[in-house]
């Protein structure tokens, strides 16, 4: 067994017994993601594996269903953002682009290349860790495309926070440790392998402006508000005026 199984193993068992906690959490209602029945109208799950998988441990997923009456439920439950003034954004304030938070002995962009990427090859000697090319079926577009490290190639697939650390910071961020953002930076809730031209197109931008392709925007919105609620993060007026847009599209 490589390093990178008995890794991944022992990520199945944590995974496993973090499930197990949400649902305990649930039952108390001591936990942010929503539960509860899910109604026939609710959405079917687009895109990968990996992130219905986690939509699913969030207490936000039945199967491969959305439940859309969920995700307006915790989204009711954010508070509005304030119009109170922030410092000057600061990435390095986020810490390491790209730090083991997780402790599994891989960073977390070649975590998120592991795991949203097919047919996956590792540079040799890296314990499977150093991700040399895979297939990304690309969420955000739909497309399907080729990954291959290197210099003038590697851009061609990015990881994308979800939740833009510079969205975060105006929206409460700004006034955690850096301890806590560095946990939203790395946190592979918040963490897609994506197409790099939407990526670089999205920036920092929220909801209210910018959306993934049709397909994807159900998902991507349910995703978008579970890690703004479970980091207690605040939400403007347009941006949650656009979530419950896009979740009416989800029929």
């Amino acid at each position: 067994m490589s390093r990178r199984q008995s890794l991944r193993t022992g990520l199945i068992v944590g995974t496993v017994s973090a499930a197990l906690v949400i649902v305990a959490q649930l039952v108390t209602g001591a936990v942010h993601p929503a539960g509860g029945t899910h109604p026939a109208g609710s959405l079917a799950v687009d895109g990968a594996p990996g992130i219905t998988n986690q939509l699913q441990h969030a207490g936000l997923v039945d199967g491969t269903t959305i439940n859309t009456a969920a995700v307006r439920t915790l989204l009711a439950k954010i508070p509005a953002a304030t119009a109170a003034s922030t410092p000057t954004y600061d990435r390095d304030a986020f810490g390491p682009a790209w730090a083991d938070t997780d402790h599994n002995g891989c960073d977390q962009r070649n975590d998120v290349l592991a795991r949203d990427l097919t047919a996956v090859t590792y540079k040799p000697g890296t314990h499977d860790c150093v991700v040399l090319a895979g297939t990304l079926h690309d969420p955000y577009t739909g497309q399907e495309i080729s990954f291959t490290r290197g210099a003038t190639t590697s851009t061609a697939v990015q990881i994308d926070h979800m939740v833009p650390l510079s969205w975060a910071w105006q929206h409460g961020a700004s006034t955690w440790t850096q301890q806590h953002r560095e946990q939203l930076a790395t946190d592979l809730s918040n963490l897609t392998a994506v197409d790099g031209p939407s990526n670089e197109s999205k920036s920092d931008q929220g909801p209210a402006t910018w959306l993934p392709t049709a397909s994807y925007s159900c998902t991507y919105v349910a995703r978008f508000t579970y890690v703004v609620h479970r980091y207690d993060l605040t939400l403007d007026s347009a941006d949650r005026t656009a979530i419950d847009r896009t979740l009416g599209t989800c029929k």
